[in-house]
């Protein structure tokens, strides 16, 4: 697939231990090996442009290695970074100024901020026009519905919610993250359909109804990623030629194709 301005909004960079320290466990060997280079490659093989780093949580705060990343790829990349309320804002500028533009809420096992100061990290942030890159057991969709719904910062929920348990379009979770998405201001990564999948591939018919379903309620902030080098993936790894082809699936025509792959990007990561 080539389509000028097509963006991966979900990846990540690992560098050597000896020059990025990890914070929170160290980075399986094969992770390790997942260079710049190596994403170039892998970049240039799907036919995308554009790419969203995103912080791994083994680095914690230390946002070095991701930043050097975008500042190797140029203009075509931008950062989703790992700060805390203890973040100076002068940290913040020079973060936006080198291409952050979102704070990543990782909030499984490695937080950095607890439920309980999300609110905070949104008004920490919000004024320089950041999101809040949420990620989480969407099982808890429901009682986290009304602090998402309420923070000051937009935020995009990652990995189609990531249901930890199945659920249908239907279920409970499924209508508490589509009513989020009626208020203009959640957005959701269609990215990692294999994470959670009970069904596997290469369809991954469970969690491909959850993207259709996102999709029909919210083209205009759907944005996908490929989640490469793709942590915690069992052997062997997905391709991610296959799961960029998975969209085309997903999505009901080629204006809403475009939308996710290009204009949704630009909006929110300011290409």
């Amino acid at each position: 697939m080539t389509l000028p301005g097509a963006t991966d909004c979900h990846m990540h960079i690992y560098g050597p231990l000896a020059r990025y320290p990890v914070r929170h466990g160290a980075p399986p060997p094969a992770l390790l090996a997942q260079d710049l280079a190596a994403w170039q490659r892998v970049r240039a093989r799907m036919g995308i442009t554009r790419t969203v780093v995103v912080q791994p949580s083994a680095y914690g705060t230390d946002n070095a290695c991701t930043m050097d990343a975008v500042a190797a790829l140029g203009d075509d990349a931008r950062a989703v970074v790992g700060v805390t309320t203890a973040t100076p804002p002068e940290e913040l500028a020079r973060l936006h100024a080198l291409g952050a533009r979102g704070a990543r809420a990782f909030m499984l096992d490695g937080a950095l901020v607890p439920w309980e100061g999300l609110a905070a990290l949104a008004r920490h942030v919000a004024a320089l026009g950041w999101h809040i890159q949420l990620q989480f057991d969407g099982g808890e969709m429901e009682a986290r519905a009304p602090l998402i719904a309420a923070l000051e910062a937009p935020v995009v929920i990652d990995h189609l919610g990531r249901f930890h348990t199945p659920v249908t379009p239907d279920a409970a979770p499924m209508r508490a993250l589509l009513r989020l998405l009626e208020n203009g201001r959640t957005w959701v990564k269609a990215s990692s359909p294999y994470g959670v999948s009970r069904a596997g591939p290469p369809d991954y018919a469970d969690t491909a109804a959850i993207a259709r379903a996102v999709i029909a309620a919210a083209p205009e902030r759907v944005v996908w990623g490929s989640n490469w080098p793709h942590p915690n993936a069992p052997d062997p790894r997905p391709d991610e030629a296959e799961l960029l082809l998975l969209l085309k699936d997903w999505a009901p025509d080629a204006a809403t194709l475009r939308a996710i792959l290009v204009d949704n990007p630009a909006r929110l990561y300011g290409f």
